[in-house]
Formats: C-alpha cells, sequence, structure tokens
C-alpha cells in the first residue's frame, strides 16, 4: 500500500537501490515495494532471461549482458514512471557509468537512492554461499566475484535524499518500516 502521502504524488516517487553484488540489495528492494505497494526493476531479473537465452561465458561477456540488462531496465523505468507511479529500481548501478541513464528517472519525481553494504568478509561468506546454490543462475559467476576487487559502486551523482544500509547489521523489513511509517 502506498503511504498517503505518497500516493498523490505528482511525479512520482523514485527509489533506487545501488550496491555491490551479496550486499543485501535485493532484500531490501523487495522490502521496499512490498511496503509501497509500487513495481520493482531488478537487474538480475532481467539478465538472468538473457542468461537462459544467450548463455554465459566469461566477464566480459558478463558485463556486456549487464551493460544490456541496465539498457533494457532504464527503459522499462520510464514506461513505468510515465504512468504517475511509484517506482523501485535495483541494480549494482556504477558510479559515474549510470548517472546519465538515471537523469531522466531523477527529472520524472523525487528520488531516494539507498546504498547497500556489508563488511568484506560478509559479502565474501555470501558469494561463496551463492556460488554453490543450485538455485542462483550459474551465469551470475559468483566464483569469480570472490577474486575481484571491488567495482566503481557507491552513491551515484544524483540529486536526492540517500540513505546507507548495512545489511548485516539490522533486519531490512524493520528498517524500511521505520523509515516509512503507515501513513506518512
Amino acid at each position: 500500500m502506498i503511504p498517503r502521502k505518497l500516493a498523490g504524488m505528482n511525479p512520482p516517487l523514485v527509489i533506487l537501490v545501488t550496491g555491490l553484488p551479496a550486499t543485501g540489495k535485493s532484500r531490501l528492494a523487495e522490502a521496499l515495494a512490498r511496503r509501497f505497494g509500487c513495481p520493482l526493476l531488478a537487474k538480475d531479473a532481467i539478465k538472468e532471461p538473457l542468461l537462459d537465452v544467450l548463455g554465459g561465458g566469461d566477464r566480459a561477456w558478463s558485463r556486456k549482458l549487464s551493460d544490456a540488462s541496465f539498457a533494457v531496465l532504464f527503459g522499462l523505468a520510464r514506461a513505468i514512471l510515465a504512468t504517475a507511479r511509484p517506482l523501485v529500481v535495483e541494480g549494482n548501478f556504477r558510479a559515474g557509468v549510470h548517472e546519465e541513464s538515471l537523469r531522466p528517472l531523477v527529472a520524472a519525481g523525487p528520488l531516494i537512492q539507498f546504498l547497500c553494504t556489508a563488511p568484506d568478509t560478509a559479502r565474501a561468506t555470501r558469494l561463496a554461499a551463492r556460488a554453490t546454490d543450485a538455485t542462483r543462475h550459474p551465469g551470475h559467476d559468483d566464483a569469480a566475484l570472490l577474486a575481484e576487487a571491488p567495482g566503481n559502486t557507491g552513491f551515484l551523482d544524483l540529486p536526492g535524499e540517500r540513505i546507507t544500509y548495512d545489511s548485516t547489521a539490522t533486519d531490512v523489513d524493520r528498517v524500511v518500516r521505520a523509515r516509512f511509517p503507515q501513513g506518512e
């Protein structure tokens, strides 16, 4: 359910959830979308069907599919925002790379940007678990992410409120309820 104060917003609210892999982006984005009763666009929800159709490959191929997924995500986000509905957008957006593509979304309405974080040890544990998880798409190549240095992910240079969320420190649903109480 969209809080009364936000339901009548015109232009619509955009909630951007970003961070490195294995920092809790998906869980936070899902909790926010549930709280607002609005659509959630997630990069991996686009990338995984592309992996199914086009197949996996090396890290360069994975990055190419990620870039294609982001392009589709940005187009879908513009279409949804044209309906004046709030929207949660989730992905490991790259600072210095994705701002230009996101500016039209920010122009559509107010932006709240969540940066998900987790200590390196927690990320490594999560990535190792994902690498052996049979339900996780193998095209993500989580084992290779363990060996990579963290990428260029942080707050994006976009206007709006910025909130840091440490996924190891707090319960995601409690954080969302506290930040967006019923009736706000």
